[in-house]
């Protein structure tokens, strides 16, 4: 049960419009996800909705993320489902296995990501972005053979988008857990 009732959209302040505009960067890379048919994430906005000036802020950081990352929308959505399966965070998941799905991650997929980083299922790389969420969110750092793998793929930009698409998601599902937000449309990590 949320411990703050999320606002509905008919009572957000005036300011929230300005706040959900700065999701979008000015040169995004990728396209906003289709919402057809999927849920839209009131419970988070609604809650936000009480705190405009940093929901503004927020979601300006957030739309570079999600939106002008230079990682693949599937590297992005690795990183965001393992977060969301570390902080068993149902809400985090619900929002992003329908992005994961338009990003190419199957169900199979998704089910190995929350469970953890197996080179034999992910390969290489992609075990190590699961490894880089693993040890962010254990350790605070990234350990040297994990650096190794993501520093002979990626140049400087990505490994900046990994480590902040790590502590951004890690920071929502944070505000998600800790205020008792429950998903929009409920499905488990794993």
């Amino acid at each position: 049960m949320a411990r703050v009732n999320p606002l509905p959209p008919g009572q957000f302040p005036p300011e929230m419009h300005a706040a959900l505009a700065a999701m979008v960067p000015p040169n995004p890379r990728h396209d906003m996800p289709a919402a057809d048919g999927q849920p839209r994430p009131m419970g988070m906005l609604g809650t936000f909705a009480h705190h405009p000036e940093l929901a503004r802020a927020f979601f300006t950081f957030n739309g570079q993320v999600l939106l002008a990352t230079t990682l693949t929308p599937r590297q992005r959505e690795i990183l965001v489902l393992r977060v969301a399966a570390r902080r068993s965070c149902g809400y985090l998941w619900a929002e992003h296995i329908h992005l994961a799905a338009a990003a190419g991650l199957t169900a199979e997929d998704a089910a190995q990501i929350s469970t953890g980083p197996a080179v034999s299922y992910f390969g290489h790389l992609d075990a190590a972005l699961l490894t880089a969420v693993d040890e962010v969110l254990t350790a605070g750092t990234v350990t040297d053979e994990t650096w190794s793998v993501l520093s002979a793929a990626f140049d400087v930009k990505q490994l900046l988008d990994v480590i902040f698409t790590i502590g951004a998601y890690e920071t929502v599902a944070s505000m998600l857990r800790s205020f008792g937000i429950e998903p929009d449309d409920p499905i488990s990590p794993g």
